[in-house]
Parts: C-alpha cells; structure tokens; sequence
C-alpha cells in the first residue's frame, strides 16, 4: 500500500503531477476545441439549410468524408499530411524550408473537424424544428435576416440544440486520448509512460479510467444544469 502511495504522490517520487498535468491538458484542448467545432458546425448547417444547391452539396460532402473517417485517420491527415503538403508548397520558393505542426494545434484542428460534422447534423435538426412562421414573424416585425436569426431563430436553435451537443461534448472529451499517438503529453499518454515505467499498468490505466469517467460525471451534471437553464421559460407556460 505504502509503494502506492508513493506511485500516486507528487514530487520527485511519485506520477501525481505528471497525471494531473496530463489531465489539465486533456481538458484544455476539449475546451479549445468546442468552440471551433460549434462555430464550424453551425456553418454547415447553415450551409445545408440553405436554398443555395453548391452549399449544400459542399456541406454534404464536407460531413461525409469527416463523418465516414476514422477519428485517428483524421488525426493523422491533419497532422502529417498538412504538414507534408504544406512544407512541399512552401519549398516550391524557399528551398531547405522545414515545417513542423504543433500537437496541440493538430489535435485541435482534427476534433474539430470531426466534431463540426456531427454538430452539423444536430444544429441542422434543430433548424428543422424551428416553424417557418418564426422566420415570417421577425420579418413583419421588420428585423432584418441577420437579427431574426440572432434575436428569434438563434435561442430556439440552441435550445432545441443543446442535449445532442452535449452528448457531443462527452464524446469529445473521449476521443482527447487520440492525440497520445502523436506525442501529446496528455492524460493517456503520461499514464502510459508511468505504467511502463513503474512497471504497474493495472495501476496507472484504472487511475486514468477513473479521471476520465470523473470528468464525465462532471460535464454530465454541469451540462444537465445548463440544459434546465435553457428551458427555464417552458416550466411557467
């Protein structure tokens, strides 16, 4: 017992900080990239929802091959192949030029793009939800496209939005694990380093179950909180 205390404590001895570091750094980059997986997906929803045929088909294909990609594919695309691709680009007109994409920024970008096309599809049905009459009634009021949108169909929007995007978030924080193959330090990748150093899988693997299955819980009763603040107004009609 007193050997693992000392595993799990902080200080020169002990993983304790090398786990919690890797643990702030997995919920870093779920937070860095929620909102460019929100921004991006409410644009190709917008995309889709329009009368516009060349947005929708590029919307569609967009979501199809990101949808149809495994996550650690995608991973791998957009931290190898954008390096590779633009590194070849650049040394058109700067022979010699090495180009090396940050970790954390790959991961970023990949979650991001895989996360936008689901969210898509969830703003998309959330926009299906909302009656034409709404969208007629900002314009005899006399709003323009873009204050309906922000004053009228933008509330109804995320509230209609908002349980599919938190399931979305919940995968998001999952699929963080990822980016251990790409040398992010985050809480997979220092658990493994300390199980094959310590020579104590079983160990280090449980612990980093149970911090995952923690945040879980804990973006699960925050996002059932904000799911009761966003329909506060139903509950007095």
């Amino acid at each position: 017992m007193d050997y693992v205390l000392t595993l799990l404590s902080f200080g020169s001895e002990g993983w304790g900080d090398q786990i919690l570091q890797g643990m702030a750094l997995t919920v870093a980059l779920a937070l860095a990239t929620l909102p460019l997986g929100l921004v991006q997906g409410f644009l190709l929803a917008l995309a889709k929802h329009s009368s516009d045929p060349n947005l929708n088909r590029a919307a569609d294909i967009y979501t199809t091959i990101f949808r149809g990609l495994p996550e650690l594919m995608t991973l791998f695309l957009v931290y190898y192949g954008v390096q590779i691709g633009l590194q070849s680009l650049i040394g058109l007109f700067h022979e010699g030029f090495y180009l090396e994409i940050n970790s954390f920024v790959a991961g970023m970008v990949a979650l991001g793009v895989v996360f936008s096309s689901y969210a898509s599809e969830v703003f998309l049905s959330a926009f299906k939800g909302i009656p034409q009459g709404q969208y007629e009634g900002g314009h005899a009021l006399g709003l323009s496209s873009y204050q309906t949108m922000r004053l009228i169909i933008f509330p109804q929007l995320i509230r209609l939005a908002l349980p599919g995007l938190s399931n979305l978030w919940l995968v998001l924080l999952k699929d963080t694990a990822l980016v251990s193959v790409i040398g992010l330090s985050d809480l997979l990748r220092m658990s493994g380093i300390a199980a094959r150093v310590s020579k104590e899988p079983f160990l280090f693997y449980g612990l980093a179950c149970a911090l995952y299955l923690a945040l879980s819980l804990i973006s699960s009763a925050g996002l059932v909180r904000i799911e009761a603040w966003a329909r506060r107004g139903e509950a007095k009609r």
